[in-house]
């Protein structure tokens, strides 16, 4: 049966950067009045958030009945859950978010669903999509390539009247050191060592030479070099980082793996590494931040890096997932999911 809702239904599209949500949900627009909010207002559960700019989070989201969120950009945790009385859908991408509280949203009776990206395509397209690399994986290598010819540092000498700067730094034959060796993990130690002949160290807390053989194994690559050394070779998380001449932390954020890379971990790092404070190492390039979107007076984005002795750093806007194909599908399946919740029908990949 049908839920009983006012009419008409309010529907909130949160952190649409792109402005690509609109019209994927503009068939809902006799039933639904909808709101697209292309900024982000800062994480309710953060220290560093005001009350005024809770409050002001708080009275946003209020009014609504329906409310579309993008993977984390904004954070749903119970205390802010409990002050939405008129919530009941709540749409996320992906089939896991751990910026909002499922536990809460059952107990107040707000449906969390995910979204994972096939939108409405054919299965031949479908089917074309699953032969290439995903997203995030191909921004991870993106990242380290640019890290390591210096691109950003290179177009903005060359826009500011300039010419030579830095030289960059080769890859081939150099040793990625994958923390984490699950499926970005695996697909970015995969191509790096197809690619660009790169050595490959792997860690996690429950890895074993095992899995990574059979890691190799899956992707068609031999188990062991001519020499005996293995593709994906199980070190210590020490000899991991002192090994490295490229890091890729590959873990998914909870809190067991919080802090898992520490300030002791990134000074075993080589100088041509990563390590950013003290300006030890050569560079580090980084799509993800504690805080989203980044604070104009945060020092990333004021720090003079790769001058005075400071490394290099190449920043992106959490990007790794933001593929124009991918967000239309997700976009498209949030208003599939809707449809059928103003029916009454089964929803699709509940969450909570």
């Amino acid at each position: 049966m049908a839920p009983i809702l006012p009419t008409p239904i309010l529907l909130a599209i949160l952190d649409d950067y792109q402005g690509i949500a609109e019209p994927y949900f503009a068939p809902l627009k006799s039933t639904f009045s909808i709101t697209v909010f292309r900024d982000t207002l800062l994480p309710y559960n953060h220290p560093a958030t005001p009350q005024n700019i809770k409050q002001q989070l708080i009275n946003r989201l209020k009014p609504y009945t329906v409310i579309s969120s993008m993977r984390e950009r904004t954070p749903f945790p119970a205390g802010l859950l409990k002050q939405l009385p008129n919530l009941k859908l709540l749409l996320t991408t992906g089939l896991r978010n751990d910026a909002i509280d499922m536990q809460a949203a059952k107990e107040l009776g707000i449906h969390v669903t995910g979204a994972v990206g096939k939108g409405r395509s054919t299965s031949v397209q479908l089917a074309a999509k699953k032969r290439g690399l995903d997203p995030t994986t191909q921004h991870a290598i993106a990242l380290i390539l640019g890290i390591a010819r210096g691109l950003a540092s290179d177009d903005a000498e060359v826009k500011a009247g300039g010419w030579q700067t830095d030289l960059a730094t080769g890859l081939s034959g150099k040793t990625l050191s994958a923390l984490g060796l699950g499926r970005l993990g695996g697909n970015v130690a995969r191509i790096m060592y197809q690619s660009f002949g790169m050595r490959i160290l792997a860690w996690s807390s429950n890895l074993t030479q095992e899995a990574a053989d059979e890691k190799a194994k899956a992707f068609g690559l031999p188990v062991e070099e001519e020499d005996g050394r293995k593709v994906f070779q199980v070190v210590s998380k020490e000899e991991l980082f002192k090994e490295a001449d490229v890091l890729s932390v590959h873990y998914v954020l909870s809190d067991r793996s919080w802090g898992i890379v520490g300030a002791s971990d990134l000074a075993l790092l080589k100088p041509a590494a990563f390590f950013v404070k003290k300006g030890k190492i050569r560079g580090s390039a980084a799509d993800v931040f504690d805080i989203e979107p980044l604070p104009k007076e945060s020092r990333w984005r004021t720090v003079a890096w790769g001058k005075e002795g400071r490394s290099k750093v190449l920043l992106s806007p959490h990007m790794g997932y933001v593929e124009e194909e991918l967000i239309r599908k997700l976009y498209d399946d949030q208003a599939e999911i809707v449809e059928r919740w103003h029916k009454g029908e089964g929803l699709l990949n509940v969450l909570a």
